[in-house]
């Protein structure tokens, strides 16, 4: 196989455990397991690639949710493979770490743009181009959330190919100079690599620990309480947005240059 399309068609089955024609035409991601369990109880369907590196399901309204891993690598991987089936909007719920007063866990996150620290979206464009969202899709998620009464922050977040990094305090004084609102590891790679696939994307985040006091690096046990107190609200916004949005949002238009 030496054609791109050909490769990602063959590969992106070969990673998720689902046929090409099962997919729907919008695509949640997400990092975790629980995640795609919630939505195959909620909807009555089978999730395929439990043995795979990636699992995913489809509802019978024609959505689809993966997990595809932690880590930008994973993160450009996913979003190269979905350009073989060229979804109509992919919107990743992930976690991230809360870096100003004002964004306390439990807070969602719908950001503006990404910085890119992860290193892995420098093979997609230069430095110079902007980690963004598609716009109208954030648009209609927001509205979602308020749906739901919930608040969020919009602002930039940090995307780092660092896991452990909450000891540096070199690494801590980086980020405060850099006033962003997050931290995470995959939105600025969603979003170069969706820019680069022509995909329309977006991220709704959910603060899950505050990593710039001592007290507030995330554990175990901290998690857990995120998880019981938010995860649902997390995944049915982004379910109700990806469900209507091709029914009701404006249509989401691609520009390249």
């Amino acid at each position: 196989m030496t054609d791109r399309l050909q490769i990602t068609k063959n590969w992106l089955p070969r990673y998720t455990g689902m046929s090409l024609d099962n997919f729907g035409d919008y695509i949640l991601l997400t990092n975790f397991r629980h995640y795609v369990d919630k939505f195959a109880e909620m909807f009555s369907c089978d999730i395929q690639g439990v043995n795979n590196p990636m699992q995913a399901a489809t509802n019978s309204g024609g959505l689809t949710i993966i997990n595809f891993g932690i880590g930008s690598a994973n993160a450009a991987t996913i979003m190269d493979l979905l350009s073989a089936i060229q979804p109509k909007g992919v919107l990743f719920l992930g976690k991230c770490g809360g870096l100003k007063k004002s964004t306390e866990i439990g807070h969602f996150i719908l950001p503006n743009a990404a910085i890119r620290g992860e290193g892995t979206s420098n093979d997609y464009f230069p430095a110079e181009v902007p980690a963004l969202p598609s716009f109208k899709l954030h648009k209609f998620v927001s509205e979602k959330i308020l749906e739901y009464g919930h608040d969020y922050r919009t602002g930039v977040v940090y995307s780092t190919n660092r896991r452990i990094w909450e000891h540096d305090r070199a690494f801590l004084e980086k980020l405060k100079k850099m006033t962003s609102i997050g931290i995470d590891m995959e939105t600025a790679t969603i979003f170069i690599v969706g820019h680069y696939n022509v995909i329309a994307r977006g991220a709704l985040l959910l603060v899950s620990d505050v990593p710039l006091t001592p007290e507030g690096v995330k554990t175990e046990e901290s998690d857990l309480q995120v998880t019981k107190k938010w995860a649902d609200s997390h995944l049915k916004i982004g379910i109700d947005a990806m469900t209507e949005i091709g029914e009701k949002g404006e249509k989401i238009k691609h520009f390249m240059y």
